[in-house]
């Protein structure tokens, strides 16, 4: 009979500054050159971790990498870049994805019915299959180095379907309703399951894998779209770019040691209603 060993109860707990406290540790970010993805990074560097910022936009800096999250062998450049410079990783962030501005006005090409399949191609391979080759390498490196955290960022809009109504435009036909594509939903939800199905796979390892969904973010949209989606938030406006910050910093750090598996939702309240 196998008898799993329990934690030895201190009487001593970890100051709080030192349960969000990375220094010395090394993450890895993709899509970090966003306007998530710039937060994101930003907050970890605040808290002592070094981040390289994998993305093919990426400025030259030192720890800015061009990388194809596609491409598998380009992600395993990657890992092998990552620990030429650094000697480590413990964290991994699956942030980049395709997510064209719906509230600015596109065209009928997004709706269910026109989309092309060269589009769904694309979300996907960015955003889920980038996310599978990014785990797949570094999470298995992390497996076999001792453990550490993978976090993906997923969507309210992969617990619950879009609002289409958000996105309507007047004086333009009901076939020809710019929508918010199905990609994203799927990408997202996707990404949700892929993120309990890691925490499983890896736990033996000690690789703990949580999600984070934000909800609407604002960043200049049109007011009558900011106005009708902050109707729908019990706290009656979206969020600030920065309010996912201190999650993102929460689910890296030491303070959600015995979080695993869970899908982290900051969107005001929104999922609620």
């Amino acid at each position: 009979m196998t008898t799993t060993a329990q934690p030895t109860t201190t009487t001593s707990p970890r100051p709080l500054a030192d349960l969000f406290d990375l220094t010395g540790r090394v993450a890895v970010l993709t899509g970090g050159s966003g306007l998530l993805g710039q937060q994101h990074a930003s907050v970890l560097r605040e808290a002592g971790a070094r981040v390289f910022n994998l993305d093919l936009a990426a400025p030259a800096g030192e720890d800015d990498l061009p990388v194809d999250i596609t491409d598998a062998a380009s992600v395993q450049g990657a890992l092998q870049t990552v620990l030429a410079r650094a000697g480590r990783c413990d964290i991994v962030i699956n942030n980049a994805a395709n997510n064209p501005r719906v509230e600015d006005g596109m065209k009928g090409w997004s709706r269910f019915e026109n989309l092309d399949v060269a589009a769904w191609d694309a979300d996907l391979a960015v955003g889920l299959t980038g996310a599978f080759l990014v785990s797949q390498v570094f999470g298995t490196h992390l497996a076999r180095s001792g453990g550490g955290v993978i976090v993906n960022v997923c969507s309210e809009l992969g617990v619950i379907a879009p609002d289409q109504r958000l996105y309507r435009l007047p004086g333009v036909p009901d076939d020809e309703q710019p929508v918010k594509t199905v990609t994203y939903s799927v990408v997202k939800a996707g990404l949700i399951g892929m993120t309990r199905y890691l925490a499983t796979y890896w736990a033996d390892a000690g690789v703990r894998v949580n999600a984070i969904s934000p909800g609407g973010v604002f960043n200049d949209q049109p007011a009558e779209f900011v106005a009708k989606l902050s109707d729908q938030v019990p706290l009656g406006r979206m969020a600030r770019p920065d309010e996912m910050r201190g999650a993102l910093a929460f689910l890296c750090s030491d303070a959600s040691s015995y979080l695993n598996g869970h899908n982290l939702i900051v969107d005001g309240g929104r999922t609620v209603w």
